[in-house]
């Protein structure tokens, strides 16, 4: 059965018989375009805007499930277990994940996060020196980091592909693998934590590495290999200053899809390489799967890939590991202490502020009470006038 599909659809190469990339733009979200705030709505015009040619679709809670049940039930691509899946899925971006790899393998077309805007059209995102017909796959660099691949925290996070804006045709093997990659993950996370797969719990690292860009990436690289019939790694991209196509996957540089970052060499968004800007308020889902935070040094995210603070996270790290238990312990109550005093002197300067405000409404509402007052005695001098004129 997966052999006849595979030579099916793809002659037994897993590239795309499809020449063109679809002209259609993918987002998902809490609830359809109609529904959404402004801030969402600005940015999600943009695509629009640039792309009056492309169709835009939004999948939302409400009517995902309704897709994947149709694309992947007994008259489409009928696989069963992709739907039961997906049916277990608690985790949103887990979801959002595996869903944004599904759309993708069955519609191809843009897909982009509904945080992201839109800088230049569509069409520029394939340079004029490369065919859009040689090309199945359009992503670009987000995380070029390779000096902590070996970190024990950043290392899995260090060298990635953009996940937030890529482009696929339709039917891509490595689309469909990624998925399965997925599946694979997740069940046996569920039988390591003895769970049901609706009920695993995965810190912020586990799902980077699980579903998010570590796993994109991780696929991606192993599928170029099987193209190309040599082992291609992060080195291929490091560094990189200008597009280049691997086994029918055209890499942008980070300028492209991540511009701003403040690390990776990625520039800003006033250069021409620069296609979409990134706001990240949607990124909200660290709050249900937080990164690993020291309890006095924080996290190490916080650096942003500076060296110098990396090295000093680590060694401050190492340092307190070596005391002994007590001591670390007093350390973390004195830690507590001075958040707890920062908090309160936080507070006590937000409610001080607070009062002042109200102050000041309350001053401002009593001046325009008397300023209409005054309006009135005023009018009402007048009219007493013009009656004793008469």
């Amino acid at each position: 059965m997966v052999i006849f599909f595979w030579s099916s659809l793809f002659g037994g190469t897993g590239v795309s018989r499809h020449e063109l990339f679809p002209r259609k733009i993918w987002q998902l979200w809490k609830v359809d375009a109609l529904d959404f705030e402004e801030k969402h709505l600005k940015v999600a015009r943009s695509w629009v805007n640039v792309n009056p040619s492309y169709r835009y679709e939004v999948l939302t809670d409400q009517n995902d499930l309704a897709w994947v049940e149709y694309n992947f039930g007994p008259d489409r691509f009928n696989r069963l277990d992709i739907i039961y899946m997906y049916k277990e899925i608690k985790a949103k971006i887990i979801k959002a994940d595996l869903l944004r790899y599904l759309v993708m393998y069955v519609e191809g077309g843009l897909y982009t996060d509904i945080d992201v805007e839109a800088i230049r059209p569509i069409h520029r995102f394939v340079p004029e020196r490369w065919n859009e017909r040689d090309i199945d796959m359009v992503i670009g660099v987000e995380i070029d980091e390779p000096d902590w691949k070996d970190h024990p925290i950043l290392g899995p996070k260090s060298q990635s592909f953009c996940q937030w804006t890529f482009m696929c045709k339709p039917q891509l093997r490595v689309m469909m693998d990624l998925v399965e990659n997925i599946m694979d993950w997740l069940r046996d996370e569920a039988a390591k934590q003895k769970v049901a797969i609706g009920d695993v719990k995965l810190d912020f690292d586990q799902v980077i590495s699980g579903t998010g860009p570590s796993a994109f990436t991780k696929a991606i690289l192993a599928d170029m290999s099987r193209q190309t019939g040599r082992q291609v790694t992060w080195n291929s991209f490091h560094g990189l200053d200008e597009s280049k196509v691997v086994g029918n996957v055209l890499v942008l540089t980070v300028e492209a899809f991540a511009a701003g970052q403040g690390h990776s060499d990625s520039g800003n968004h006033d250069t021409k390489q620069a296609l979409v800007r990134h706001h990240y308020h949607a990124s909200q889902w660290p709050k249900a799967h937080p990164r690993y935070k020291h309890p006095i040094f924080g996290e190490v995210e916080e650096c942003n890939w500076k060296p110098d603070c990396i090295h000093r996270w680590d060694e401050d790290k190492a340092a307190f590991e070596a005391l002994d238990p007590a001591e670390q312990k007093r350390r973390i109550d004195e830690k507590i202490g001075r958040d707890k005093a920062d908090e309160d002197e936080k507070k006590i300067w937000e409610d001080r502020k607070a009062a002042e405000e109200r102050t000041q409404g309350e001053k401002e509402r009593v001046e325009q009470a008397q300023q209409f007052e005054a309006f009135l005695k005023y009018t009402e001098e007048l009219k007493h006038k013009e009656e004793h004129r008469d």
